[in-house]
This record gives C-alpha cells, sequence and structure tokens, in this order.
C-alpha cells in the first residue's frame, strides 16, 4: 500500500531540522584552532619534562607553584580535553547510526571529558596553592 503524502505542509516546513543546522563550520574551525594552540603547548610540555626529570615531589610543586606554569598546565588541559571531545564528536556523529543511542553517546562523552577536565583543573589548582609551603 503507498502513502500519500497529502499534507497541506509547504516543501520548506518538510526540510526544516534535515537539512544544514549552520554549525559545521564553526565546529570544524575550532578543531583547527584547538590543534593550532596545541603546537606551542606542546612544545611547552616536552620542554618541562625534560626539565623536570630526575625531580622529587617537591621540587615538581615548587615548578607547579609559579602561576606561568599553572596557567600553561590549565591551559594545555583546556585545549586538550576540547579538541579530544570535538574529535569524538564527530566519530560518533559519522559511525553511530541510531538517534537515541548517538545522542547518548554525546551527552556521555562530553561529560566524561567535562569532569575529566575539572579534576586535572583542581589537580592543578591544588598542587599549585600548596606548592609553595
Amino acid at each position: 500500500m503507498v502513502k500519500s503524502n497529502n499534507s497541506i505542509q509547504s516543501d520548506l516546513g518538510k526540510a526544516k531540522g534535515l537539512g544544514s543546522a549552520h554549525t559545521g563550520t564553526h565546529h570544524w574551525l575550532m578543531q583547527r584552532v584547538t590543534a593550532v594552540a596545541s603546537v606551542p603547548l606542546v612544545f611547552w610540555v616536552v620542554y618541562s619534562i625534560f626539565k623536570l626529570q630526575g625531580a622529587d615531589y617537591a621540587a615538581f610543586t615548587t615548578w607547579l607553584a609559579s602561576p606561568v606554569n599553572a596557567v600553561l598546565s590549565i591551559l594545555f588541559v583546556l585545549n586538550s580535553f576540547y579538541h579530544a571531545m570535538l574529535g569524538n564528536q564527530v566519530i560518533i556523529e559519522d559511525y553511530i547510526s541510531c538517534r537515541w543511542f548517538r545522542m547518548t553517546k554525546l551527552i556521555g562523552m562530553k561529560l566524561f571529558f567535562i569532569a575529566l577536565g575539572v579534576a586535572c583543573i583542581f589537580s592543578i589548582l591544588k598542587i599549585s596553592f600548596a606548592g609553595g609551603m
């Protein structure tokens, strides 16, 4: 049996919600911005790892107590987790076809990265503020 489509809804009304959401460019641009921002931050992290090689806990906490190192650590965490969240969002949207499962995965993934980022930032701040003691 063929279902007839005799609704009085316009073609534009039928297509609403099925086309471009006009957010793809922003998502693409943010992925590129976070990738470019990662370059100097990764160089700083690698330099810091070599500089702190063999350091004990006291030396590390003193190093992290420096405002520059604490701020750069927080920026590295924020940038890395946001970039990872954007990349995982693209993968989930491209490869999961079931709408409710895709939405569940997206919400869970975003909550996971937010929780992990908050935990990392809390740890950095806690060590940084207690590091000078």
